[in-house]
């Protein structure tokens, strides 16, 4: 028995390459799209927008208020939720229209996410342009989308009841979810580019995985911040209350309450585990250095320290400026950053997926 590897012929194999070309132009759109979905996201929370559609019609609520009938109507619903009857009693209607429409975006987008992905997908499966192993990867894609959706209105219907704002345990299940899709669009897209140089060594992989699960572990704390407002106090560095470790970090019970519910609790530990992701990455950046000099893989590595060292310093200024919209977007924008590069690094450090007509046989 031997073991020979029979390469396709050129022209098929250029095939193979002009599809994969198309596959990741169509994926890298639908990654700026989802990018700016999130962007959406952020100001429609920092903005109080998202209790403003209190009703999820997938279908028909493509079509916004038309005439003033219409309007009234939909500020009728909202005025019956506690958001408004606590927070917003004296609001008016032109200012409840501009909520509206932040909500309304964001839905749009999110549903036009949902067409981007499935329609070029049915065309490239039809034309015979996707790869048998990329059909699973990209249906698992498009039901994570759907998922979203659902958790989208799980997340709007906690603030609809007894709160004037929506859960934070279910704001950071969202963002989190929508960071997943992220990753698997990316890591999809950056599996089918060509790479100059061969993969990494083995450690150097699981380093770089390690990388991207630490960033979502601290986008999900951040989002835990943003749901109690935990950014609006506190607004010291390098000191939290006058300290390096507060008290008080552990006041309600049972214990692991504080790590979810206690704004003062959730902020330190988004502090801290900022220094652990920063730290991680410079420990990473010279471990592929060392293993790789020279390569790409190392000068990935320190690029993505970089990022997290300028995310850093954004996550101080929004901390001192008390969480400015413009800087706590940046701030989540940089984040989001972090997290594709981090994901591209790692497929990087992995190689490219073979081409279909790569096989190995055995003879």
């Amino acid at each position: 028995m031997t073991i020979s590897t029979h390469m396709a012929p050129l022209a098929a194999r250029e095939q193979d390459m002009r599809n994969r070309a198309l596959v990741r132009g169509w994926l890298n759109i639908v990654l700026v799209v989802l990018v700016a979905l999130i962007m959406v996201g952020g100001a429609t929370r920092m903005t109080g927008s998202g209790l403003s559609i209190t009703e999820w019609k997938p279908i028909h609520g493509v079509i916004p208020p038309l005439n003033a009938e219409q309007w009234q109507e939909e500020f009728q619903k909202y005025q019956q939720i506690p958001q408004y009857q606590k927070l917003n009693s004296d609001m008016t209607l032109d200012e409840f229209k501009v909520i509206f429409w932040w909500e309304w975006s964001h839905r749009l987008l999110a549903r036009g996410v949902g067409f981007l992905v499935a329609i070029p997908m049915a065309f490239f499966w039809l034309t015979g342009r996707l790869e048998r192993n990329l059909k699973p990867k990209l249906i698992g894609i498009l039901a994570l989308g759907a998922l979203q959706g659902a958790i989208g209105w799980w997340m709007v219907a906690s603030g609809l009841a007894e709160r004037v704002s929506v859960s934070q345990y279910r704001l950071a299940t969202h963002l989190t979810m929508a960071c997943i899709i992220l990753i698997a669009v990316t890591a999809v897209t950056r599996g089918l580019a060509v790479y100059s140089q061969e993969a990494a060594a083995r450690g150097i992989q699981r380093f770089a995985g390690a990388m991207v699960i630490l960033i979502l572990i601290q986008i999900y704390i951040g989002a835990l911040v943003a749901g109690l407002h935990a950014g609006l106090t506190y607004n010291t560095w390098p000191l939290m209350d006058g300290a390096i470790i507060p008290g008080d970090l552990f006041v309600m019970e049972p214990a692991w309450r504080n790590l979810f519910e206690n704004p003062k609790t959730v902020q330190f530990v988004h502090r801290m585990f900022a220094y652990t992701v920063v730290a991680v990455a410079l420990w990473h950046a010279v471990a592929a250095s060392v293993a790789a000099p020279g390569t790409t893989h190392a000068r990935r590595a320190w690029v993505l320290f970089g990022l997290l060292v300028v995310q850093a310093g954004i996550g101080v200024a929004t901390l001192l400026s008390q969480a400015p919209i413009d800087v706590s977007l940046t701030h989540q924008f940089v984040a989001v950053v972090a997290l594709i590069f981090a994901t591209a690094h790692w497929r990087g450090a992995r190689g490219a997926y073979p081409l279909p007509n790569e096989v190995e046989t055995r003879s």
